[in-house]
């Protein structure tokens, strides 16, 4: 793993700023860090940690732009979106899966991400068999982490019933479903998997309330021991209503009675929260992973970041649906969707810190939490994830301390992503990953293939 020596005219450190900063690295890990020294090794000009990607379903890359027209329905939504990615996901193979997997963790990187959690939930084969080995897919997962450098937190997908009411899953879903049993099976074999990937974890991923029954998710809830949890809450108003209509609570309130959420778990959007909920799920210790991009695409609604992060509440985020790679965009759809809600500016901000360095920091750190990896900040002893920026770009060539971050974020793009580091393996420079052609040729097959069936 990388070992050498990094140094960085400015860099963010754990205290805040430092100038002239000098990173020895050892086996992917930060060994030491000093500030104020002479030019050595690998320079740059402005070094930040670099993030977790906190929510990627990886296949849906290849989506991207299909769903933008409106069918016979008069009013397009989130559901009529799920049976087009139905369809699409019936014709993918494991080779497939394994070249789109790449291919996003190749944009992910050129964006400034060092690392992914992949809510891993295609497990199987059209129809709903299972492949001769039960982790084949999460197998395709790994494969395309090691090719491409990416840090991998895998998270295999329960997923047993078709809604609250322990239906049957539906022709779409058959390729998720496990029962507990199967799962825990599959969730060995796909740790086996990364045996391989010296930074790798694994968690569990209950999908949702209305995917798992109440006694498969405390079943998986026990079994996770130390992993991460991640779970879908609160995404859309239709789910809220069959969850209180099932269970008698909103998802958020029921979920914060019935198990002991801390800071192991991750909530993925929760979109749909009362003020009461936003500051109890706050007050866990929990992720919330925002995945502002994916969330506006869909329609889900707006988080109501300003009440949780004023409540001392942790997130991050994710790509999710992957139709849009871009660090620097999630974090400015995040506030912009806070703007256009309260009519203001600059409301994630606070009296001591920007709104990019909000943004940005917070990111990075529930980010690493949620993931459960070693990271989050550039200090000795964690995982050497880190992005270079161009401080020469027009947008940022005069501007210095947080201003950096605000004309990233709200100014600039992954364009001026000039390096990123994962785990210390040096996987892009000038803003390409070493084997953008390949991993490209290999996405381009697949697609022209899939295009031809579709």
């Amino acid at each position: 793993m990388g070992t050498g020596v990094i140094w960085a005219e400015r860099a963010l450190l754990p205290g805040g700023w430092a100038e002239k900063v000098r990173l020895e690295l050892r086996g992917g890990r930060i060994f030491r860090i000093s500030p104020g020294v002479a030019p050595e090794g690998v320079r740059r000009d402005l070094l930040l940690p670099a993030p977790v990607n906190l929510h990627s379903h990886a296949f849906q890359r290849a989506m991207a732009g299909m769903t933008e027209a409106r069918g016979p329905d008069p009013r397009d939504t989130f559901w009529t979106w799920r049976q087009l990615m139905f369809r699409f996901l019936d014709q993918l193979t494991p080779e497939d899966v394994e070249a789109i997997a790449a291919f996003v963790q190749m944009e992910m990187l050129e964006a400034g991400f060092a690392a992914v959690a992949e809510f891993h939930y295609l497990h199987h084969r059209p129809g709903g068999a299972p492949y001769a080995d039960p982790a084949e897919m999460s197998g395709r997962i790994a494969a395309a982490a090691e090719a491409t450098g990416i840090g991998l937190t895998l998270l295999p997908v329960l997923y047993s019933q078709g809604g609250c009411d322990g239906r049957a899953l539906g022709p779409g879903q058959v390729r998720f479903g496990n029962d507990p049993e199967r799962f825990a099976r599959l969730w060995q074999a796909a740790k086996a998997a990364l045996g391989g990937l010296a930074d790798a974890r694994i968690g569990v991923a209950p999908h949702s309330l209305r995917a798992v029954s109440r006694d498969g998710l405390a079943e998986v809830v026990a079994a996770a021991g130390g992993h991460p949890i991640h779970m879908h809450l609160a995404e859309q108003v239709a789910e809220v209503e069959e969850v209180l209509a099932a269970y008698g609570a909103r998802p958020v309130e029921w979920l914060l009675a019935q198990h002991e959420v801390g800071p192991r778990w991750c909530l993925i959007h929760c979109t749909q929260m009362r003020p009461a909920e936003t500051r109890a799920l706050a007050a866990t210790g929990a992720v919330a992973g925002l995945c502002p991009i994916t969330e506006a695409n869909l329609g889900d609604g707006i988080f109501d970041g300003v009440r949780y992060l004023g409540a001392g509440g942790r997130f991050g985020v994710g790509s999710d649906s992957n139709i849009r790679i871009s660090l620097a965009e999630e974090l400015r759809q995040l506030e912009y969707s806070q703007r256009l809600r309260d009519r203001g500016r600059a409301v994630l901000a606070r009296p001591d810190r920007s709104t990019g360095r909000v943004l940005f920091q917070g990111a990075v750190q529930g980010g690493a939490q949620a993931a459960g990896r070693e990271s989050g900040a550039i200090a000795e002893g964690l995982w050497a994830d880190l992005v270079a920026l161009d401080a020469g770009h027009a947008d940022l060539a005069m501007r210095r301390g947080d201003g950096l971050l605000d004309a990233w974020i709200f100014a600039g793009d992954d364009r001026m992503v000039t390096d990123t580091w994962a785990a210390g393996r040096h996987m892009v420079t000038g803003g390409r990953h070493r084997d953008r052609a390949a991993i490209t040729a290999r996405y381009r097959a697949a697609t022209a293939r899939l295009g031809d069936l579709l």
